[in-house]
């Protein structure tokens, strides 16, 4: 009935999810770059399967700095922390192969809302990246002279409630996903979720942007829109990024301009 009254025809649960497919074939994943060369119009979002064992986590750990050791320490869980190692080690690696240097010799400096920024001088366009994991993947973006914001979210559909989504959506939102089909909602839930996400790690404001003061898309078999009093400057991309053996998952990446084209790697 709902997808009547908005001028949907009801569709079968396999055509929907076929059009999903179609939609995110066009993402590849490719084989990791030793020395990645990066353009201006370039966005590189690497894919993580965070390291489990006590070995590679060590390692990972003498490579952050003081501040971050600290961080780590202060995790009740141990998994918790080891992801949190785990993930700011890697970052180091990845961000340390633009720069050409070493992971432990990448500063970081923080914004007024605590979003980190590469210190230093290069004659090339400054990096900007971010960082987000959810379970054990991790997802990192990385850009030249532009802000960039990524989330990921393992699809849970405990968590995709109306009660949640009338607390961080939108009025629209809330009403887009209310006129989904049943088997497509969750999927759509995180679709916004991690859209609106992105959106504001690019901003790099946090929650101090009202999430219900701009909407995004939310259909899977549409692609992502953004609708904000500066969404001339912005634009949001969706993907899939799970791995064959893990849970599925949701993501976006969001960023400055309408001139930039994402490419997707796996980091080994």
């Amino acid at each position: 009935m709902a997808a009547q009254l908005c001028g949907i025809q009801p569709v079968s649960f396999e055509r929907e999810r076929q059009k999903i497919e179609n939609m995110t074939a066009t993402v590849v994943w490719s084989s990791p770059i030793a020395t990645p060369e990066l353009t201006n119009s370039e966005i590189h979002v690497w894919r993580v399967l965070l390291p489990t064992d006590q070995v590679a986590v060590r390692r990972l750990e003498a490579t952050l700095a003081s501040d971050e050791q600290a961080r780590a320490a202060r995790f009740i869980f141990e998994r918790d922390q080891a992801r949190f190692i785990a993930a700011r080690g890697i970052l180091r690696d990845s961000l340390g192969k633009y720069m050409r240097c070493a992971p432990q010799a990448v500063e970081f400096v923080y914004g007024p809302r605590g979003k980190p920024a590469v210190a230093g001088r290069s004659p090339l366009p400054a990096l900007r990246f971010n960082l987000s994991h959810s379970n054990d993947l991790a997802v990192i973006a990385i850009a030249r002279a532009r802000e960039v914001g990524i989330d990921i979210e393992m699809i849970r559909p405990g968590i995709a409630t109306d009660e949640i989504a009338k607390r961080y959506f939108s009025s629209k939102e809330t009403a887009e996903l209310s006129r989904m089909p049943a088997e497509l909602r969750t999927e759509a839930f995180f679709l916004c979720w991690t859209r609106k996400e992105a959106y504001i790690k690019a901003r790099g404001d946090g929650l101090h942007i009202p999430l219900d003061s701009f909407d995004v898309s939310l259909s899977p078999t549409m692609p992502a829109t953004l609708s904000s009093a500066d969404e001339s400057r912005w634009s949001i991309e969706s993907f899939v990024p799970s791995l064959a053996t893990e849970p599925k998952y949701a993501g976006a990446v969001a960023a400055e301009g309408k001139d930039w084209t994402a490419r997707y790697f796996d980091w080994k």
